[in-house]
Formats: C-alpha cells, structure tokens, sequence
C-alpha cells in the first residue's frame, strides 16, 4: 500500500523558516512529478511547487524566491525549505506525486495527510 506522508509543520515566527518533507513509502516502481500545495482556512487548495523526477522545478509566484522544492529520488522524498514566512503562508500543506505502484502499468495522483504550518508572533 502506497502512502504519503508529510512532517516538519510547526509554529514559527513572521521572517522564520520551516523545512517540510514528504515521505513516499510502499511497493513503489517509479515516482515522476512530486509537487507541494497549501489550504488556507476558507480557500481552495492552491499549488505552490513541483519537482520532476530529472530536478526541474516550477512554483506559484507567491513563493518564487523564499521556497525551495528538492527531492531525494534514492528515498522517494520531496522537500520544501520556506524561508522569509509571512502570516500569509499559513496553511495546511499537502503533497502529492504521480507514481506507479509495482505490479500497475500506469501512474496515479496519490496524497498526504498534510502539515499545518503556522507564521504568527
């Protein structure tokens, strides 16, 4: 059974920094997209970053230069460091990939349970 799992969500204060990670686990042959998106209380979920299984990444422009997405291919983990935190950043963050569970022939969209992530003095 292929699970997601995210850790590193936490209280911090405006200007700080958090790292998340998300953790795939499981009978699992390949992982391709690997990406990051973040609910606010009343909002819809919104993407904020996404890695391929080659490195190249994308993010929302209201991340671009404080977040950085990175992925370990060798532990089926992605990464978000979040530096410079606003009040604004606070959400609930979800990861997601498109991976392909051994004995399958094609990809699907699993989830994380999610992390709250907190910026407030």
């Amino acid at each position: 059974q292929v699970q997601l799992v995210e850790s590193g969500g936490g209280l911090v204060q405006p200007g700080g920094s958090l790292r998340l990670s998300c953790a795939a686990s499981g009978s699992i042959r390949s992982i391709n997209y690997m990406r990051w998106y973040r609910q606010a209380p009343g909002d819809q979920r919104e993407f904020v970053a996404t890695i391929t299984s080659g490195g190249a990444t994308n993010y929302a422009d209201s991340v671009k230069e404080r977040f950085t997405v990175s992925r370990d291919n060798g532990k089926n983990t992605v990464y978000l460091q979040m530096n410079s935190l606003k009040p604004e950043d606070t959400a609930v963050y979800y990861c997601n990939a498109d991976l392909r569970p051994v004995g399958t022939i094609t990809s699907r969209t699993y989830w994380g349970q999610g992390t709250q992530v907190t910026v407030s003095s």
